[in-house]
């Protein structure tokens, strides 16, 4: 432990604005860390902070920054300056982009510890950028990769060619306690969307983004709806295709059933609402919707992608498609709201999965296993208070 008596994570990210997986995920470390053992400053745009509203502990410094190139002269002095500050002695990165312009200069700042949790395959790589080499390079200044599924440490092992023993794989957890089976949407939530209360809800929890295939489950709603003409789905979430998306379901015809409902923080009481959710991505890393849907007893159609089908195993915890094929995602949606019993029972196994396998608690103590290892390795396991938090509760 440092002199001060606990260790000074530094929690980054330059995410422009939107509250996705690996924002919230940050700001789960930030909330959950032990605050005997860490003290966290959020370090990240001030959009971002803006977003993430009074959800950010009081006990968590904040430090508003612009710094996405490694160009941007002034912004790197003033994140040297944030690490001095604050006498960093852990930078946690989220996501590459971040990694990229963050890591290097905390070496220079010589901050003892440096991770990155990269968070998903980036499938958006072509030519040159797929060959990773500035990701090996940017590498050597960081001692740990967490993974956040399986399939994300095999990405950064076997396709960026990360060194293996810096490859850590920590799976996303959720809190079971806030998405339980038990909660009930609240009186009105039905009538805010124009929603009968014997229509069919589903819910998609994901932002607007290229990424999450939304466009394709528009394509595979109107065979839905013939079917099922009352089904009301609802989108949770922003991004930057918001207006393509609400063209393209004007385009099918769509507007009575597609409801864009924008940030929600209140998304236990959306799934409470849900018969079950949809989750139509190209790629992942390990989806928190997937998680929350399934703590929350609520089955899951999802493509067979990454690290989701960790969590969406199919036939047993929900039901997979291949990615970009709305005739298999139509028939999936199909298939359970022609078979309510199949989607409880689902549901029913999903919770039961996640209870096993992806709770918050378990993800919070190795977090901090790692970061008192990594601490450990370059400080000494003699360094005073360090035996004190050895066993993460």
């Amino acid at each position: 432990m440092t002199s001060r008596g606990r260790i000074v994570v530094l929690q980054f990210s330059n995410e422009p604005s939107v509250r996705g997986g690996a924002e919230e995920h940050m700001l789960k470390l930030a909330r959950s860390l032990r605050p005997d053992c860490f003290r966290v400053v959020i370090a990240c745009t001030p959009r971002l902070i803006e977003a993430f509203g009074a959800d950010i502990p009081e006990h968590v410094a904040v430090e508003p920054i612009e710094f996405d190139n490694p160009k941007q002269i002034g912004q790197a002095k003033r994140f040297a300056a944030i690490l001095r500050q604050h006498n960093v002695d852990l930078l946690h990165s989220h996501m590459f982009h971040s990694s990229l312009v963050a890591s290097p200069l905390a070496r220079i700042c010589r901050v003892p510890v440096i991770i990155e949790t990269t968070h998903v395959r980036e499938n958006w790589r072509k030519g040159l950028k797929a060959n990773y080499f500035i990701d090996r390079l940017v590498g050597r200044c960081v001692d740990y990769f967490i993974g956040v599924s399986s399939a994300n440490g095999a990405y950064l092992r076997d396709t960026k060619k990360i060194t293996p023993r810096k490859v850590k794989v920590i799976a996303n957890g959720i809190d079971t306690d806030s998405f339980h089976p038990g909660h009930r949407a609240p009186a009105g939530m039905r009538d805010a969307i124009g929603c009968p209360g014997n229509d069919p809800v589903v819910t998609v929890l994901a932002r607007l983004e290229p990424q999450k295939g939304h466009t394709v489950l528009l394509d595979a709603l109107p065979s839905v709806c013939r079917e099922f003409p009352r089904l009301q789905v609802v989108l949770l979430g922003d991004g930057t295709l918001r207006e393509q998306l609400e063209a393209q379901a004007r385009s099918l015809r769509l507007t009575n059933n597609v409801h864009f409902a924008g940030y929600q923080a209140n998304t236990a009481d959306w799934l409470a609402l849900s018969a079950f959710t949809v989750l139509p991505s190209f790629y992942e890393g390990l989806p928190l919707g997937a998680l929350e849907s399934l703590s929350a007893g609520k089955t899951v159609v999802a493509t067979a992608v990454d690290g989701t089908t960790e969590v969406v195993v199919d036939g047993q915890t929900g039901l997979t498609v291949p990615p970009g094929n709305p005739a298999a995602l139509s028939a999936a949606i199909c298939r359970l709201l022609n078979d309510p019993q199949l989607t409880q029972e689902l549901g029913t196994a999903g919770r039961k999965w996640v209870l096993e396998n992806f709770s918050h608690q378990r993800q919070m103590r190795e977090t901090e296993e790692l970061y008192l290892k990594a601490w450990q390795e370059k400080r000494g396991s003699a360094m005073a208070g360090v035996a004190a938090c050895q066993s993460p509760s």
